[in-house]
């Protein structure tokens, strides 16, 4: 038999934000428009602590203007020649560099949760476990929306140039953030499993570095020696920093976007399913 009843659902303060009906069989399963509306409540709830604490926002705001400023100024003049021939090298290359930096804060940000006490609330409440952290990765996609805009208009302000058309920009922008997603699943399930949001980022840097500069983000992988190009070539940096580069400059671009997706559909069907259980089981 089935029963509904109505459910508060709250924010990081203890405000509700909205009632939820749930239908709460006796197996204790949540239903697909429950489940959603929670996700949304949750995702609402994250927004107003951005809100609340706007200093959380200085990286995604500062670090495309950094990144874009030094690499285009530092490596432009080495790498290419000029910096302007550059530009529509490596801006294609750091658009797949962004997803992986802010996967990396999500992993921080799941671990401190849970010595903020938000998460003995959430386990109180009759909502999927999943739904916490789908509302933490659809605010995240919309904070790397927000860095790689900002990442473009840095870049056009470089002398940027689509060869392609807007809509090939769309989609290089759109593959970015369906693999940035999926590397949000790798940092949370490691934030589910270190102690601390220290660890975190340490062992995110040591993930993050031999993948950003062993790819062909900054330079072209045939000036590399030939152990380093065995790497780049099976790199998922590599790939997607290939297809953005396809999609922006022209060429060809097939087998790069297939290759990625097939890599952001592999890390999800195997890193989300070990996240949602491994938060099941510290709540």
């Amino acid at each position: 038999m089935t029963a509904k009843r109505s459910v508060p659902v709250e924010v990081g303060d203890g405000r509700p934000v909205g009632v939820s009906t749930v239908t709460a069989a006796h197996d204790g399963r949540i239903g697909l428009r429950a489940n959603l509306r929670h996700i949304g409540a949750l995702a609402r709830r994250n927004l107003m602590r951005i809100k609340q604490d706007p200093e959380s926002m200085f990286d995604v705001l500062l670090m495309p203007v950094i990144f874009t400023l030094l690499f285009v100024y530092v490596f432009g003049g080495a790498v290419a020649g000029n910096q302007h021939a550059y530009v529509n090298y490596v801006i294609p290359g750091l658009m797949a560099m962004m997803g992986m930096n802010i996967a990396m804060a999500v992993g921080s940000g799941i671990n401190d949760d849970f010595k903020t006490g938000v998460m003995d609330r959430f386990r109180t409440m009759p909502i999927a476990r999943s739904s916490v952290l789908i509302a933490k990765i659809v605010v995240e996609i919309g904070r790397m929306l927000v860095a790689t805009t900002l990442l473009l208009v840095m870049g056009f302000v470089l002398g940027l140039t689509i060869e392609t058309s807007v809509l090939h920009l769309l989609a290089a922008v759109g593959l970015g953030l369906v693999f940035g997603a999926s590397l949000m699943w790798i940092f949370i399930l490691l934030g589910l499993t270190v102690k601390t949001a220290q660890a975190v980022q340490g062992l995110g840097m040591l993930v993050l570095m031999p993948l950003q500069f062993g790819s062909s983000i900054f330079a072209k992988p045939t000036t590399m020696p030939g152990w380093l190009q065995a790497f780049t070539k099976v790199n998922p940096l590599s790939a997607l920093a290939d297809a953005n580069r396809s999609l922006v400059n022209g060429g060809p671009v097939a087998h790069s976007a297939l290759l990625t997706l097939a890599w952001a559909a592999g890390i999800t069907l195997v890193t989300a399913p070990l996240a949602v259980a491994k938060f099941r089981d510290r709540t």
